[in-house]
């Protein structure tokens, strides 16, 4: 048993003991928090809260100083360990992330949520979509554990959604998920490198998380990035590879009137950079995140008539 097994188990008693002393640990540990979680003690409260079958969401002021049987004790102090030794996130170790207010099951086979998407769909896509339900297809390219596809699903409840990913093992999560909505009827998964296994459809909405993380910065991502499938990260072409064929052919996949929505974090200066003749309209948003991008199927068509290679 390590040195932070056996204080847990032998020397903390209470709920309030173990938060206060693993917030204590995570800070000294200089751990990093970007999965879901903005600090040690929120990192330490869903983990042990998580752990104890209790509410997430906020600190049970009731159960404070109530004691913690050995099992409990035990199941926390292995968890602690990993979060610590391996820096494992903590959505990994519960298999539990929040995206737009509703709780995903993650593994290691997709990343963690973390868009400025969710602000987005809780706004449905307001002012772009006028009027949300008269959507009938919603298209979600690079889909993951299917958080941007259900969430759309639960504010659009009209439209029906294709879940789009090249990873098989991703595409398992995402229908752990549907199937935990009971959206089966409404969000479809395809295996597809990107636009290749699609047929004619036309959506009036696309979204798109890509990997868009270049090789540089990926060099410098905190240990916890490297529990994430790296497949699902860094991209060529300094994070833009993937990027460029989704422009190049969402015009085709647009309805008149529809529109893209593309997120590439950190890339958004290389975006401007490489295709200076687009009028990229990025977003802000109140809850933060940044590199997300907007297209009209004329300025996608527009697009492809620029940089199509011949």
């Amino acid at each position: 048993m390590s040195s932070i097994q056996q204080t847990i188990v032998d020397e903390l008693h209470t709920l309030r003991d173990v938060l206060r002393w693993t917030v204590s640990q995570f800070n000294a540990a200089n751990l990093f928090y970007g999965h879901g979680n903005a600090d040690a003690f929120n990192d330490a409260l869903q983990l042990i809260l998580h752990s104890l079958h209790l509410p997430t969401t906020e600190f049970p002021e009731l159960f404070a100083d109530a004691r913690l049987t050995l099992a409990e004790k035990q199941a926390i102090a292995e968890l602690i360990q990993r979060r610590i030794t391996d820096r494992v996130p903590v959505p990994y170790l519960t298999n539990e992330a929040w995206f737009a207010g509703l709780p995903f099951y993650v593994d290691e086979r997709v990343l963690i949520p973390r868009s400025p998407f969710a602000e987005l769909i809780n706004e449905q896509f307001t002012p772009w979509i006028q009027e949300p339900d008269s959507l009938h297809h919603i298209l979600d390219l690079c889909t993951g554990g299917g958080c941007i596809a259900i969430a759309c699903a639960e504010v659009f409840p009209n439209a029906m959604i294709d879940a789009i990913d090249i990873s098989t093992g991703a595409l398992d999560v995402a229908n752990i998920n549907i199937a935990k909505y009971q959206l089966n009827d409404q969000v479809q998964t395809i295996q597809s490198d990107l636009w290749t296994a699609l047929d004619h459809q036309k959506y009036e909405l696309i979204v798109s998380n890509p990997p868009y993380v270049g090789s540089d910065e990926m060099a410098t991502l905190p240990e916890e990035y490297r529990h994430e499938p790296t497949s699902a990260l860094e991209a060529n072409d300094n994070g833009l590879a993937l990027v460029e064929q989704i422009l190049l052919h969402a015009a085709e996949f647009l309805t008149p009137s529809g529109v893209l929505f593309v997120e590439v974090g950190n890339s958004d200066f290389a975006v401007m950079e490489k295709w200076p003749d687009i009028e990229f309209l990025w977003l802000d948003f109140q809850h933060g995140g940044h590199g997300l991008f907007m297209l009209n199927q004329a300025q996608c068509r527009d697009f492809t008539k620029r940089y199509q290679t011949p």
